[in-house]
């Protein structure tokens, strides 16, 4: 059985939107739009 090739940017994708949420709930937005823009280049790489 051959694995997806998108599994793990996906999980990575995942990871960082958790980390942004993560930065959001304690205030820090620089880091939010840091993580975010880092799901989204990783979404745009692999999309």
């Amino acid at each position: 059985m051959k694995m997806d090739p998108r599994v793990f940017p996906i999980i990575l994708i995942v990871l960082d939107l958790l980390a942004a949420a993560s930065y959001g709930w304690d205030g820090d937005f620089r880091r939010v739009i840091y993580w975010i823009s880092a799901a989204v280049l990783t979404a745009t790489v692999t999309f």
